[in-house]
């Protein structure tokens, strides 16, 4: 269950409107919302300051943005110093966060590392699920989210969040997605075939007992692609995909140079995905 939001935000980008978009959503309505602004270091004192009563204006005007109901929604504000890219990840474990949004320009392979992409660095340093919402997506009424589908526990969780997102939403749907090397091919299939599939069977009959509408949809190719591709075509409006950890203990105070260089799927799907895009981690 996603019960306490961490909104990272630095007066730009979408994020506050995907948080009014998750809001809607019966499932997330009563969760905690912590809103977050970090002023970085600045060389005197009287810069520092100006920061501070810039950075208490961003978080004043980011919560007025939210429309929340004070009396439904708790909302606590946080202004940290530091660096950003720290801050985030250490406020996400202080208070326990099910969830980080952060806005994100969407840099692709090297320019994350040369242009010191905050929201890249909380990416891959963070144990914590993620939504990304890149500055150039328009961000819609949540109705139909889709999952990434294969055998992995990190899938799994996904379809788990998706159906809490959706069990009570009227009109919504799930839409899973199998890239599967064995099909030939790209296409929708009808309910028999999917309940022949062996990764979308199980993940089909979850949805039919939280009595969701399910479409599915399975291809061959790039994974990254075609998981892209149908995102598109199914018009979803939020998209889920498990993010292994994949970096040993000793290097976990660096980022995964691999997926930063654009070699991992994860990587290519927060590049190249036409919606906002949830990234889960393993439970537990």
């Amino acid at each position: 269950m996603i019960e306490h939001i961490l909104l990272a935000d630095s007066g730009t980008g979408q994020s506050e409107q995907m948080l009014n978009a998750l809001m809607d959503l019966p499932a997330i309505q009563r969760a905690i919302v912590t809103v977050l602004h970090v002023v970085p270091p600045q060389v005197t004192s009287d810069e520092m300051q100006a920061k501070r009563e810039e950075g208490a204006k961003t978080l004043a005007k980011a919560v007025e943005s939210l429309h929340l109901d004070p009396n439904l929604v708790a909302v606590n504000t946080l202004l940290r110093e530091g660096d950003p890219k720290d801050e985030v990840c250490r406020v996400a474990e202080d208070i326990n966060a099910d969830l980080i949004i952060m806005g994100s320009r969407g840099l692709k392979r090297l320019e994350s590392i040369l242009e010191n992409s905050v929201s890249q660095y909380v990416f891959q340093l963070s144990r914590r699920p993620m939504l990304l919402v890149k500055d150039d997506i328009y961000v819609k009424k949540i109705n139909r989210i889709m999952v990434a589908m294969n055998s992995s526990s990190e899938a799994q969780e996904c379809l788990k969040t998706a159906l809490q997102l959706l069990r009570d939403i009227k009109g919504g749907k799930l839409i899973l997605a199998h890239i599967n090397r064995e099909f030939s091919g790209h296409r929708d299939l009808t309910p028999a075939e999917a309940e022949k599939d062996p990764v979308l069977a199980p993940a089909l009959a979850e949805a039919k007992r939280y009595g969701v509408t399910c479409q599915c949809s399975v291809s061959d190719g790039n994974p990254g692609e075609e998981i892209c591709r149908i995102a598109n075509r199914a018009n979803a409006d939020l998209l889920l995909l498990g993010s292994p950890d994949r970096r040993p203990s000793v290097a976990k105070s660096l980022p995964d140079l691999d997926r930063l260089l654009g070699t991992s799927l994860s990587d290519y799907v927060r590049v190249y995905a036409p919606c906002p895009v949830l990234f889960t981690r393993k439970a537990g």
